[in-house]
């Protein structure tokens, strides 16, 4: 019984797809939102590495980009499950 415990309390919660894909949503919007928040600071003359700045906008558009390839395979996805035969 006790082992059984233990295992339940070591085993890692589980998520759901719909959670995961969240995650990764909050994120890349929190990427684009500092990436905007660095140009802003860069653009007003406050002392911002323009590199930084540079690669804040970088990493925001490979997550942006890497977000809509997911969105296109998923469309596909689900766009082959509809036309297949009952």
């Amino acid at each position: 019984n006790q082992a059984a415990q233990a295992a339940q309390t070591q085993a890692p919660a589980a998520t759901s797809f719909a959670d995961t894909l969240e995650s990764a949503l909050k994120g890349v919007n929190e990427g684009q939102q500092q990436a905007a928040r660095l140009s802003e600071s860069y653009e007003r003359g406050e002392t911002v590495d323009i590199a930084k700045v540079m690669m804040a906008r970088q990493q925001a558009s490979v997550g942006f980009e890497a977000t809509l390839q997911v969105r296109n395979k998923l469309l596909s996805a689900y766009k082959d499950i509809m036309s297949m035969p009952v």
